[in-house]
């Protein structure tokens, strides 16, 4: 089975240290880059690039918020959990809209840390009770009317009912047993949903399948 290869990107180095001992725990994964703050990791990233990045919010010279940005911008295939001691909503939004795929606390359980990585490797996002339905709701509401018709003008009926599918949380392999393609064909499908609704994440595609009608929450 392939690593997942990490990176850990945080300020400070008691908690650094403290989350490398839990992940070397686990066989899965491969700690392949460390970086102090947001700027570091960039400079980084060319030359070392990580399958999930844990990346704290709070950091100097370059907050998570901005670099999450960055990266979803720069390497849209690096997946990043958001690690943080707030769970505000505003920091929770603020993350997910810049692109995070998950959000966890920083005093979350070993065993929910490697859950969380191992779900946003796969799926594509990681959900928990801070990040709920009412706050998928709050960013679905916060991200204006759009022209729902006309973005459903642009779909088939079989990228709809994979988008469906995707927004029931079902992996690419599930949907592809589901509806009889195969994954290749479902990673082409969901990456084409990705781009047609300007999607960064799963979030972004729960948001867009809620605007347009095509599930409900």
């Amino acid at each position: 089975m392939k690593k997942i290869k990490l990176a850990i990107a945080d300020d400070h180095k008691i908690f650094r240290n403290g989350l490398k001992a839990t992940l070397e725990d686990c066989a899965d994964f491969d700690l392949v880059l460390e970086a102090s703050n947001g700027k570091q990791l960039i400079a980084l990233l060319p030359s070392i690039m990580p399958d999930v990045i844990l990346m704290d919010i709070k950091m100097p010279e370059m907050d998570g918020i901005q670099t999450t940005a960055y990266v979803k911008q720069h390497f849209s295939e690096i997946k990043v959990l958001a690690l943080s001691m707030f769970n505000e909503d505003k920091y929770i939004i603020d993350m997910m809209k810049a692109g995070a795929s998950g959000y966890l606390l920083k005093n979350a359980e070993p065993e929910e840390i490697i859950e969380a990585i191992s779900t946003v490797y796969e799926k594509d996002y990681y959900f928990n009770e801070h990040l709920s339905v009412t706050l998928i709701k709050q960013l679905a509401g916060n991200a204006g009317p759009g022209n729902c018709a006309q973005s459903l003008a642009d779909f088939n009926e079989r990228e709809i009912e994979v988008l469906k599918l995707v927004c029931q949380e079902y992996s690419n392999q599930e949907i592809a047993d589901k509806i009889f393609l195969s994954v290749r064909t479902v990673e082409g499908y969901r990456a084409r949903l990705f781009e047609k609704t300007q999607s960064k994440n799963l979030v972004g595609l729960v948001i867009f399948a809620v605007k347009t009608g095509i599930i409900t929450i």
